[in-house]
């Protein structure tokens, strides 16, 4: 049934690649939990204290909770499945109890520090270095996510309009508008790619080798440019994802604006942001009331 499942997930829910790969570690791992401590038991047949035993493990084990709340969903999850395709009469992860996990403001990058990242780098006047730039332009300049970036295609980039168009989670498209600055970069690196490799196709972000992009290298070429000019520990594409929303707040764009700019199904997911931007309004505060 394992494998309905993700078929049930990629075609039917429509999930991304990244999120069927969660499920698919989430429920290997609690597979091989089963085999060690339950030898025989198939997994359809796990009962509630089987899998709060795999949620004791997992805490001595010291994961945080809030990944061990993500395996939780996933057991709840699957064994929906398995309830609306009548292979079992109760869905046992039901019982499970959710985890208090603290809730963590999303880190950002500082308005100064990311403007002398775009402005003031010399990038290599060589395809690596605008593929490079680029990336960081992209995905600064529009909140789109790691996904987002390597699945656009140089049909995506509507010049005239100024605007890209991006597919995101469950297949979603949506419009984001991109600025001047955006437009020449984009130009000048499709120019450099065509030139360098002529035979890459339409995908717009590709490797020094033609190929398209792949997560990882995305992922140097961001902690390698924030490294020069943050201290924060996590260097990750999502962290400009962070900084893009942040920054839109504190200049004082609505937040459901900012929710459609991020592709977010509900506004909840977008109210994280607000925190930090209260967050600059109490120290400014501080700064500035005579009463502070």
């Amino acid at each position: 049934m394992l494998e309905s499942f993700f078929k049930y997930l990629e075609y039917e829910r429509r999930y991304s690649l990244h999120t069927l790969n969660s499920y698919r570690t989430d429920l290997n791992q609690f597979m091989t939990f089963m085999e060690s401590e339950f030898p025989g038991v198939e997994l359809e047949e796990a009962e509630h204290y089987q899998m709060r035993g795999w949620v004791v493990h997992l805490m001595e084990a010291k994961l945080d909770p809030r990944s061990v709340n993500r395996k939780i969903s996933t057991l709840r999850a699957y064994f929906k499945f398995l309830l609306k395709r009548e292979v079992i009469t109760a869905n046992p992860a039901l019982k499970l109890k959710v985890l208090k996990s603290s809730s963590k403001l999303p880190r950002f990058v500082k308005e100064d520090d990311m403007m002398s990242l775009l402005e003031r780098v010399e990038y290599p006047n060589d395809f690596t270095g605008k593929r490079d730039q680029l990336i960081l332009e992209l995905l600064y300049g529009t909140g789109i996510r790691l996904s987002e970036l390597l699945g656009l295609s140089e049909g995506d980039i509507h010049r005239e309009k100024r605007e890209i168009k991006v597919l995101g989670k469950r297949n979603k498209e949506r419009i984001i508008p991109i600025t001047r600055q955006s437009c020449t970069l984009i130009d000048a690196y499709i120019l450099k790619k065509r030139e360098t490799f002529p035979n890459s196709g339409n995908v717009l972000i590709v490797t020094d080798s033609g190929k398209p992009g792949y997560p990882m290298l995305v992922y140097r070429t961001v902690k390698k440019y924030l490294g020069l000019f943050t201290t924060l520990d996590k260097r990750s594409p999502h962290i400009l994802r962070h900084t893009f929303a942040t920054h839109l707040l504190n200049k004082g764009a609505e937040l459901n604006a900012v929710k459609e700019l991020l592709g977010h199904a509900n506004l909840a997911a977008t109210q994280v942001y607000t925190h930090n931007s209260l967050e600059k309004l109490k120290d400014a505060h501080k700064q500035a009331h005579p009463k502070a």
